[in-house]
């Protein structure tokens, strides 16, 4: 695997500013940006290198801390990607987004460990992995650069998390494993600070699942303080909630869900629209 880890990456202090939320300040913002044919929400598809820049920059200059950089559907049923289009997918855009913006939080949405390698060299500066660090090699890619993590939970994999997902305990269980990875790391000597847990809203989940997952969101702090981050925009809880079946109709959703967060103290939201939650924040932060 290629890839020259940036000194920046490991500066424990500034990845630390990105993941934990200001006591007197609000959610960061992530925006996704979607280096994809297949993703399931159409609009927020970048399938030009030209596209995808503009729309990384716009998303810092709306306000965004994380512009988090995917090559490959995670969406159920998605078609597989090889490594080899992910990284032609994904390379490009993070380089420029790095030039243009040298100091700019990136992160790099990816499962495989070529490309979080790469996405490093070229100028990430966070691997969140949906696939929870299940690959070893992953683990020693994160450990060795010193890099920011968002350990993420799934229940199976994309073409099978949705088939009859199953627990006893949804929020225990899903809090426990993602504990352990990440407790796994900091004993490995990974900086706690660096580290971020996401419960995997969607991914392996039923609706009721769902929901208990974000109302009980203070297990996955662990006596730690992890960081956490939601993921939940547009996503068909929203939809069976408010009854849109298209992911075009759920942004007033996905903004009640940002209000949650906002008021249960959640450090970092995973959007699609990230004006309009920059929006809603400023008014929440002017309102508390």
């Amino acid at each position: 695997m290629g890839g020259t880890f940036r000194p920046q990456i490991v500066h424990r202090a500034r990845i630390s500013t990105g993941l934990h939320r200001d006591e007197t300040d609000s959610c960061h913002v992530m925006g996704i940006l979607n280096v994809t044919p297949d993703s399931f929400h159409e609009e927020s598809r970048k399938n030009t290198l030209e596209s995808a820049v503009a729309a990384g920059l716009r998303m810092w200059e709306q306000g965004a801390t994380w512009v988090d950089v995917g090559g490959e559907s995670t969406r159920p049923n998605a078609d597989a990607v090889s490594v080899e289009d992910e990284l032609q997918r994904v390379i490009p855009v993070i380089e420029a987004l790095r030039a243009a913006n040298p100091e700019g939080f990136i992160s790099i949405d990816t499962r495989r460990p070529q490309v979080a390698q790469a996405a490093l060299g070229a100028g990430a500066d966070m691997i969140n992995d949906v696939s929870g660090l299940r690959d070893p090699e992953m683990v020693k890619i994160v450990l060795d650069s010193g890099c920011g993590v968002c350990i993420m939970h799934m229940q199976g994999t994309p073409q099978t998390m949705q088939d009859r997902p199953t627990y006893v305990d949804c929020a225990k269980e899903v809090s426990s494993q993602l504990l352990e990875t990440a407790r796994g790391l900091v004993a490995a000597g990974h900086p706690v600070e660096c580290i971020a847990l996401d419960p995997g809203i969607g991914f392996g989940k039923t609706l009721e699942h769902n929901i208990e997952l974000l109302q009980r969101h203070e297990l996955f702090r662990g006596i730690e303080g992890f960081a956490v981050l939601w993921g939940v925009s547009r996503k068909s809880m929203i939809g069976e909630l408010t009854g849109q079946a298209n992911p075009s109709e759920r942004l007033s959703g996905t903004l009640g869900v940002a209000s949650l967060a906002h008021f249960e103290q959640i450090d970092i939201v995973r959007v699609h629209d990230v004006e309009e939650h920059i929006d809603v924040f400023k008014v929440l932060n002017a309102l508390d």
